[in-house]
């Protein structure tokens, strides 16, 4: 029988940063079904007051301390939550206080910092907005000031791919996909020629392909496994004569198909 553990991520800003590790760290954690609960904004007692009860409601219901990660930043507003009837983790202290003695200067101890809107944000939305405007080949001008530009078949993950790398590391990704018409005439697509040295490539497994694309269009010839198969072919035969890098990304989340490409592709965050 699977255990149910109940996970709360509590943060006076957006919880992201609470959420993210926290999840890394319960993932090691198998045979146990995590009840995971986001608390953002908690930037009042009063709020911090109304965590606690959430909390300590969970923990009578599941008759089993919660896990609490904590990023709350105020002292009076984290000590509140850290009295709840849980494993409270504060993330901030286990390495805050370390750094200050190691950098010899006391922290800012400032709400949402690592969020901050900035010249970082800014051009983190220009590079989504970019993304969007170059999503599937959709406009082929201004490529040239991309950065990457990810080409394969239709459904191989190339848009979530593109917009995560603008979205988490302000990179100007397009993408491409690459059709029947591309393979007929056996070369690179017009578009894609002077940007050769800008190309990686995406494949996956005609399975999974399959898969996704039954999703989308059931009994169709497009989500057929023998057109996937077909497609996937033609495809990674392109990549290799052009000398296109390519990536198998079957079994790969969207962050660790970008980061792999941003790592592979030399990008610079």
């Amino acid at each position: 029988m699977t255990a149910t553990r109940s996970v709360f991520f509590v943060s006076d800003h957006t919880g992201l940063t609470a959420e993210t590790l926290g999840r890394s760290l319960t993932s090691q954690f198998d045979g146990i079904e995590f009840q995971r609960v986001t608390l953002p904004y908690i930037d009042s007692a009063e709020k911090a007051h109304v965590a606690l009860q959430r909390i300590n409601a969970a923990a009578r219901a599941d008759d089993l301390r919660p896990l609490v990660f904590s990023t709350l930043t105020p002292p009076a507003i984290r000590d509140i939550v850290a009295e709840c009837d849980g494993l409270f983790l504060d993330l901030f202290d286990m390495f805050i206080a370390p750094l200050e003695t190691e950098l010899g200067v006391a922290s800012a101890h400032a709400v949402g910092r690592s969020h901050a809107a900035g010249e970082s944000y800014a051009a983190r939305i220009d590079a989504v907005n970019y993304a969007l405007d170059h999503d599937d080949g959709g406009i082929t001008r201004d490529l040239q000031r991309a950065e990457i530009v990810l080409v394969g078949v239709s459904r191989c993950g190339k848009t979530p791919t593109s917009l995560y790398l603008a979205l988490q590391f302000g990179i100007y990704a397009a993408n491409y996909p690459l059709v029947e018409e591309d393979f007929a005439v056996k070369d690179l697509p017009a578009a894609l020629k002077p940007l050769q040295h800008k190309l990686f490539g995406l494949t996956i497994t005609a399975e999974r392909l399959h898969q996704i694309r039954d999703e989308r269009a059931p009994g169709s010839r497009y989500a057929s496994l023998e057109n996937c198969r077909h497609e996937i072919q033609l495809a990674q035969t392109m990549m290799i004569q052009f000398g296109i890098p390519y990536l198998d990304v079957t079994t790969m989340s969207v962050e660790e198909i970008a980061t792999t490409v941003v790592h592979q592709a030399g990008l610079r965050r």
